[in-house]
């Protein structure tokens, strides 16, 4: 999986996989979710390469906006300013996808749990030692109370 992932990056120019593996973490969820890396070009002889990056034509401006922060977010994993220049395109020919890209919808607020629903799940989880595996119970027993009944 690893090489894969390396030479599909390698083939767009990314020398650094973690660019493309750990986009969220390396722009923020806010700019991930609106925001794909596509390749990076190098000049000939120049120091500096141009980053493409996908986005939607509705986020295109706010991400315009946000291209100082996104290039030093991106050339700190690098290690020093490897990318000069990044360019929005809102149709990548030349992408992952073929120019098909799936951006993530923000998440849904949770929706309030009833007080007596949340004690009756910690009474079913209640007596078991590991956190973890009572928070899973816990969490398991609250979708089973609040499933809609048919």
């Amino acid at each position: 999986m690893k090489t894969a992932v390396r030479h599909a990056g390698e083939a767009r120019g990314f020398a650094v996989a973690r660019l493309l593996t750990h986009w969220a973490e390396v722009v923020g969820e806010d700019l991930a979710r609106k925001t794909r890396p596509v390749k990076i070009s190098y000049g000939k002889g120049a120091m500096g390469a141009t980053l493409t990056v996908l986005v939607k034509a509705t986020e295109a401006p706010m991400i315009q906006m946000a291209l100082p922060q996104l290039k030093d977010r991106v050339n700190a994993v690098y290690g020093y300013a490897a990318v000069n220049h990044i360019h929005l395109t809102q149709t990548a020919a030349t992408g992952f996808a073929d120019g098909q890209a799936e951006f993530t919808p923000a998440p849904k607020a949770a929706p309030r749990l009833d007080p007596a629903i949340a004690a009756q799940a910690q009474v079913v989880a209640e007596g078991v030692a590991d956190p973890g595996l009572r928070t899973a119970l816990e969490q398991l027993a609250q979708n089973i109370l609040t499933r809609p009944r048919p």
